[in-house]
C-alpha cells in the first residue's frame, strides 16, 4: 500500500495484522520481543506489549528495507523528539497503528527526505479536527465530504499533516505546527480511492540544494481499513 504512493528509488517493506499475530516470527505474547538490538530492547523493556509489538515490528520493516539497498541491519534509535536516526546515506520514515506497520527507506542521494504516515480510516475523536487544521482545510473537507462521502477526510488531513512533518523535521530540525502547513487534497480525476496533496508551508521553508521550498508534494490513498499518506522532497 505505501510503496504504490512513493517513487521508483525509495524502498517500502509493511506488515499486516501487528496487533493479532507473530510476523515473521519476531514477537510472541509467551516468550517476549525479540528481533531486537540490545540498546533497542532497553528503550522499551518497560513499555506495554502493544507499544512493543508496535517498536519491533516496525523495525524489522525497516532492517528489511535496507538490505534491499543493500546496507547492514543494525540498531534504530531514536534521535531528537524521536526521529529515528538512520545510517549514514540513508533517509526515510516509518509509521504504525492498529495491524500495521511500514517503513520507507531511499538513498539520500535520491530523495532529500520523505516521510509516510498511516491511521486507521475511520472519523478523528471530537474536537480533534478543529486543533490540527486551518479554518481554509475544513472549507476544503466539507466539500470533498460531499463529493466523497465515504472518506473521512479530517482523518486524511491529519494523517497528511503527519506525514508533512516526517519530511519537514530531518531538514529542518525544527517542530512544525499543525497550523503551519495548509494542505490541499486532490481526488484521482479517474476515480480512483486516492490522489495527490499539496501543502503549503506558512513558515520559511528548509533550504534543499541551495533552494528554499515553500511547499512539499505527496499522495494518498484508502485502502483495507486503512489511510495512508506520502510526503517526497526531491533535491531539486
Amino acid at each position: 500500500m505505501i510503496e504504490e504512493l512513493l517513487p521508483d528509488p525509495v524502498v517500502a517493506v509493511e506488515a499486516y495484522g501487528a496487533d493479532e499475530r507473530d510476523d515473521a516470527g519476531l514477537y510472541s505474547v509467551e516468550a517476549g520481543y525479540t528481533g531486537l538490538y540490545p540498546e533497542e530492547a532497553a528503550l522499551v523493556a518497560h513499555a506495554v506489549p502493544k507499544r512493543r509489538r508496535e517498536f519491533t515490528l516496525v523495525r524489522a520493516c525497516a532492517r528489511r528495507a535496507m538490505e534491499k539497498l543493500g546496507v547492514p541491519p543494525q540498531p534504530l534509535l531514536p534521535g531528537e523528539r524521536g526521529a529515528p536516526r538512520w545510517p549514514a546515506g540513508l533517509t526515510g520514515s516509518m509509521t504504525h497503528c492498529d495491524g500495521y506497520c511500514a517503513a520507507a527507506l531511499v538513498r539520500a542521494a535520491d530523495l532529500a527526505s520523505l516521510g509516510i504516515d498511516a491511521e486507521p480510516h475511520g472519523p478523528l475523536p471530537e474536537g480533534v479536527l478543529e486543533s490540527v487544521s486551518l479554518p481554509g482545510e475544513r472549507v476544503r473537507l466539507r466539500e470533498l465530504a460531499g463529493q466523497h462521502p465515504a472518506v473521512h477526510w479530517d482523518r486524511l488531513l491529519f494523517s497528511a499533516k503527519e506525514s508533512v512533518y516526517k519530511a519537514w523535521f530531518p531538514l529542518t530540525g525544527k517542530w512544525l505546527d499543525f497550523s503551519e502547513a495548509d494542505i490541499v487534497i486532490h481526488v484521482d480525476p479517474e476515480g480512483r480511492p486516492g490522489g495527490t496533496l499539496r501543502a503549503e508551508l506558512l513558515v520559511p521553508g528548509p533550504l534543499v540544494g541551495g533552494v528554499r521550498r515553500g511547499a512539499f508534494e505527496g499522495r494518498w490513498t484508502v485502502q483495507g481499513g486503512l489511510v495512508a499518506t506520502s510526503v517526497t522532497v526531491p533535491h531539486a
